[in-house]
């Protein structure tokens, strides 16, 4: 993941080419692109997320958020999916974390944790050793349909904070963030980059007004 000098922000749950220019536009480091979830905004099928994967090519950093948790699954998926990095938002096991690193080298990989308490720290160190980033979600996988991402809530930002400086790796920030809200979210967490969806949509649509006003307050933040 690449910072250029400023805070890196993924924009989630692009639809579209035009979606992926408007976000561009406006200042996003990455893409993120959401296949088959239980729950959560912003799906499209494989076909969607090959075509903007193949229009961003290696310039822009584009994630395929999968919730498979089996290694040659996931394998398979990014074969057919081609982006960049692969954004785990369920928790997968040890050995699969390993298997995938040795079958994909190349792609980066991203673990998705669900801040619900302290617990999260353990979390975070095990799955610190075998990828190369850490993003910090407000969902919950232990409902009967899981939640995992996109819930437009915020979490405990003091056990984020703790979990950045508890691993060596880049953090990513998500759940609630909006414009009225990140420049403390940063404040409190200080993380690599920020991950934004429903707080720069509007009727399920990458909303400029919304989107110019997140990058703005991102910007004032570094002042």
């Amino acid at each position: 993941m690449r910072a250029n000098g400023r805070t890196f922000v993924k924009v989630c749950c692009i639809q579209s080419i035009d979606e992926a220019e408007l976000a561009l536009r406006a200042g996003a480091s990455a893409l993120g692109l959401v296949s088959a979830m239980p729950s959560g905004p912003g799906v499209i099928d494989e076909a969607t997320i090959a075509e903007i994967a193949a229009w961003a090519a290696r310039d822009i950093e584009t994630f395929l958020l999968t919730a498979l948790t089996d290694a040659d699954a996931i394998v398979a998926q990014h074969a057919r999916c081609r982006t960049t990095t692969l954004q785990l938002v369920d928790h997968v096991p040890e050995a699969e974390l390993v298997a995938l690193r040795r079958a994909l080298p190349a792609v980066r990989l991203v673990q998705v944790l669900h801040v619900r308490g302290p617990e999260t720290l353990d979390e975070a160190r095990a799955a610190a050793a075998h990828v190369d980033g850490l993003l910090l979600d407000s969902g919950n996988p232990a409902l009967a349909v899981k939640e995992l991402g996109g819930t437009g809530r915020t979490h405990d930002w003091k056990t984020s904070r703790a979990i950045r400086e508890s691993v060596r790796l880049p953090v990513l920030l998500a759940g609630g963030l909006r414009a009225e809200n990140v420049g403390a979210a940063l404040a409190t967490v200080e993380p690599f980059g920020l991950d934004v969806c429903s707080g720069v949509r509007r009727a399920d649509r990458l909303d400029p007004e919304r989107l110019a006003a997140f990058f703005a307050a991102v910007a004032a933040s570094r002042r």
